[in-house]
């Protein structure tokens, strides 16, 4: 089975921006591209939950992927979603991922149920997506609506019976405490750990054996920063970066989304537009995210020469 790759670290999620009519930005998803590589990521995810995925149109996808791959020219490992719902729409994406040059692709399980799919419907799917792309495939492990949880021994089964099924991002809770199920019952099918969540959890993910994280990609360059803390095993400075970080992991609980908010304040975009309603956002919140950034300045390495990074 063609399971030799090992990726590591921050595989940051691009944000979809958008005109103030709602249209794509492409020039704004350029930018982002951009952002993400100058902040020194590890990789790229895109189109996932923290892109709005499941607001874009099929066609849209296709055009917004082969876009990340042509901007990115081969600088970064790119991972592209293919989920869809059914394991004809997936693999639709997958054949497309592979054409357009992507290293590797993700997918929830068919998306969109309110009930848990059947392992054997989950099973087949999957199969689906490594057929039809022949690519490294990442299971995404993540709770309904959208998500169908599933158990860390079907994940591992998946990862032994299905060629290129070989990394897995956990999200379902306790995402740490699974994440230690899944290492401890890999046989070497697995080839890597990663967590999501914005990095929220991620010190404790790293003591597990994570292999790196998929955060939104608005403070991509601090996320980075936590993860080279922890390698370096310089644990007080990642808990220095985490506490730094706190209060806009606790902004984003209460206004999910706020990404292209602060791609926006920090001039990498003009239009932090969202599509089915934009997020709330009243002066008190504003100036706060505004408070939070300030604070968070010290850590960001973007824009800056090294001398003042």
């Amino acid at each position: 089975m063609n399971k030799t790759s090992n990726y590591r670290g921050i595989f940051t999620i691009p944000s979809t921006p958008y005109q103030a009519d709602g249209q794509l930005d492409i020039p704004g998803f350029r930018r982002i591209v951009d952002f993400c590589i100058d902040c020194n990521a590890h990789g790229l995810v895109y189109p996932v939950n923290a892109s709005e995925w499941i607001h874009l149109t099929d066609e849209e996808r296709f055009q917004l992927t082969e876009v990340l791959v042509e901007q990115n020219q081969g600088r970064l490992p790119v991972v592209v979603s293919v989920t869809a719902n059914s394991k004809e729409g997936a693999s639709r994406f997958a054949a497309h991922a592979k054409d357009i040059g992507a290293n590797a692709v993700i997918a929830l399980p068919p998306a969109l149920r309110m009930k848990n799919h059947p392992d054997e419907v989950v099973f087949d799917y999957y199969k689906a997506i490594s057929n039809a792309g022949g690519l490294p495939v990442f299971i995404q492990n993540w709770v309904g609506p959208i998500g169908t949880a599933m158990s860390s021994e079907f994940l591992l089964r998946m990862c032994r019976e299905i060629e290129h099924v070989c990394y897995i991002k956990e999200e379902t809770v306790p995402s740490t405490a699974r994440l230690t199920e899944i290492v401890e019952g890999n046989g070497g099918e697995v080839k890597g750990f990663f967590g999501g969540s914005g990095g929220r959890f991620l010190i404790e993910e790293y003591l597990r054996g994570t292999d790196g994280n998929m955060p939104g990609c608005h403070v991509t360059d601090v996320v980075v920063a936590f993860w080279n803390a922890l390698e370096g095993r310089d644990y007080d400075r990642a808990m220095h970066i985490y506490k730094e970080m706190a209060p806009l992991f606790f902004f984003e609980a209460q206004l999910p989304g706020c990404y292209k908010e602060v791609l926006k304040r920090r001039g990498v975009i003009d239009c932090a537009k969202k599509r089915n309603g934009d997020m709330y956002m009243d002066r008190v919140a504003s100036d706060y995210l505004d408070r939070i950034l300030t604070n968070l300045e010290p850590l960001m390495t973007w824009g800056k020469t090294p001398a003042s990074a």
